[in-house]
């Protein structure tokens, strides 16, 4: 019988294997993720995409764009292209605000709605949008902005 070389075994238990997976069922879940905790510290706005699997498990979390001081540009484009090629059931959008405030912003809002909108067309569904930072999180799904 052939054995599985280290790397390959490695990359399918990454996959489809159980080990060390985070499933999200509530927003604070997120902050088990180290990226998402460490955005809530950083003096400039960072935008994170988490890559869900039918089962809302986490496939990865990247950082998609960092900001200035108190915003960050954001397009549909670069949030949906890895959630694509994850063949990602879900995402869940966070990004962080440097002054502590929980308080989506109007430009938060908006880009909520323009990427849920987005994924409905695409068919990877936005769960949740959430800011973050050193005071706690905001979900803008519980606010009632999904």
């Amino acid at each position: 019988m052939n054995s599985i070389p280290a790397a390959v075994y490695d990359d399918l238990v990454k996959r489809y294997g159980h080990k060390n997976v985070i499933r999200i069922t509530e927003p604070k879940d997120t902050l088990q993720i180290k990226q998402v905790a460490y955005a809530s510290k950083k003096t400039q706005e960072h935008f994170l995409v988490i890559s869900l699997n039918a089962a809302a498990e986490v496939i990865k979390c990247r950082t998609i764009t960092i900001g200035l001081l108190n915003h960050s540009l954001v397009h549909a484009r670069e949030v949906f292209r890895d959630a694509i090629k994850d063949n990602a059931s879900a995402i869940i959008c966070v990004h962080n605000h440097p002054s502590g405030n929980l308080t989506p912003s109007s430009q938060d809002i908006a880009i909520t709605k323009m990427l849920h909108d987005a994924g409905e067309i695409i068919g990877i569904s936005l769960l949740d949008h959430l800011i973050v930072s050193v005071l706690g999180l905001a979900s803008l799904r519980e606010l009632g902005y999904l």
